[in-house]
């Protein structure tokens, strides 16, 4: 009993610099016939030290440490946005299996139809046995090779508990990923905080587009913080014709001109983008038609409406997050990913909480008392994920509906809809 305490003992005084060997290949070392994996390292700030094996990209990446707990969607969370500048620990053991589809790949409206954007967001990922071998119908390449086309470092063999642990005790951290055999701890000065600048600036499309949809007569405009396609797909599936600005486009000099406004999903600190809120502020105030905002763009109209956000400790990623109807008391099952939060003391009065997450008691959305104006702080479109909350799609939609018929009892209400020359002239895909 006493040299098994011993040896217990040893073992746990080791997790904080740990390594694995992967569940796929016997000896990583000698892998050489299906990748190169060279030595690589995950240093957290402040933080313990994690030895692996690199099977992405050969380069040196700084940036926050979150953590997922989504068992599948990996090619969908890499390429969101909303992951811009992070490093992605996946709480799933097993990553890589069903390898990576085509980016190329366009569904009926012109949308990606396996990726949330071109390309991918994260600039790292960890991962605890990666799949260097996949089997699916959709595959193109291995995640392996992917990430080495992208630019994204990638480490493995490592004890993803231990760092996930680690994160839920300290909260989201900032960290690096080194590869080589060579570890210089002088290098812990030069972490990179991806929350001290503008990443929606990184993200949004550099000029509008146009997506149009032959189910419905409806035009919704879309403000791009960093929009996934299936948020897109989930509006001109249903019948609306889509035009996405820049984030920081003056919406509220044309507002008038459609059914409804969307303000998406994104990256980062919302208190960085002012001029967003600033037009939504002002568009709230001479726009009555119905207006939607989803995970940042939650935050934006919050902000707009005077209340404040927060950070949360170690946000909330992954796709089995319980979230509260306030209104009707049911829960649902939810996609969430976010760092920051709305402060729901400091809703107005004319605005009251919609969603509660089940878990932190974190705001989760909130709806005007008297205008179709509301806002979710998870995924209702949810690709990979539950569609639990789809339903609020629909609920856009007949708010949408509502605005369009009592615009059209209107006498001598003129039609301001973007006529066919401005939405002609304009491309059918984001502009990078």
């Amino acid at each position: 009993m006493l040299s098994f305490s011993r040896t217990f003992a040893k073992t746990s005084s080791i997790l904080r610099t740990t390594s694995r060997s992967l569940a796929t290949i016997s000896n990583p070392t000698k892998a050489k016939n299906v990748t190169e994996l060279d030595r690589a390292t995950l240093t957290i700030k402040n933080g313990p030290v994690f030895n692996g094996y690199s099977f992405g990209a050969n380069k040196n990446i700084s940036g926050e440490a979150v953590f997922t707990t989504s068992l599948v969607g990996y090619p969908e969370s890499m390429t969101d946005p909303s992951y811009k500048g992070q490093i992605l620990v996946f709480t799933q053991p097993l990553i890589g299996n069903y390898g990576v589809p085509s980016g190329k790949v366009r569904d009926e409206f012109n949308l990606l139809k396996y990726f949330e954007s071109p390309k991918a967001q994260c600039i790292g990922i960890v991962v605890a046995d990666v799949a260097l071998k996949y089997s699916h119908w959709t595959a193109v390449q291995s995640l392996s090779e992917w990430c080495q086309a992208e630019g994204v470092a990638a480490i493995t063999g490592v004890d993803t508990r231990s760092i996930v642990s680690y994160l839920r005790e300290q909260g989201s951290s900032l960290a690096r990923i080194s590869i080589g055999e060579e570890y210089d701890a002088d290098q812990d000065e030069a972490f990179v905080d991806p929350g001290e600048v503008n990443l929606v600036h990184k993200v949004t499309t550099k000029a509008p587009f146009h997506v149009p949809s032959a189910n419905g007569s409806y035009h919704v405009a879309v403000i791009d913080c960093g929009v996934k396609e299936n948020i897109l797909r989930s509006l001109v599936s249903r019948g609306a014709s889509v035009t996405v600005f820049p984030y920081d486009y003056p919406i509220q000099n044309i507002a008038n001109n459609f059914d409804g406004v969307f303000i998406s999903n994104g990256p980062g600190d919302p208190t960085h983008c002012s001029t967003t809120v600033q037009n939504l502020k002002k568009t709230m105030e001479i726009y009555n038609g119905p207006i939607f905002g989803i995970c940042l763009g939650h935050q934006l109209l919050a902000l707009a409406s005077g209340a404040k956000t927060v950070k949360l400790k170690y946000g909330n990623r992954a796709h089995n997050i319980p979230a509260l109807d306030l209104t009707t008391g049911k829960c649902h099952i939810t996609s969430q990913n976010h760092g920051y939060a709305v402060d729901a003391s400091t809703l107005p009065s004319d605005f009251k909480p919609y969603f509660i997450n089940l878990n932190d008691q974190s705001n989760e959305g909130m709806i005007h008392t008297t205008k179709p104006i509301f806002s979710t702080q998870f995924h209702p479109e949810a690709k990979g994920g539950p569609l639990d909350s789809s339903y609020l799609f629909d609920k856009f939609f007949n708010d949408i509906k509502t605005y369009s018929d009592v615009q059209k009892e209107i006498v001598g209400a003129v039609n301001n809809k973007p006529n066919d020359f401005f939405v002609n002239v304009l491309p059918r895909e984001r502009v990078q």
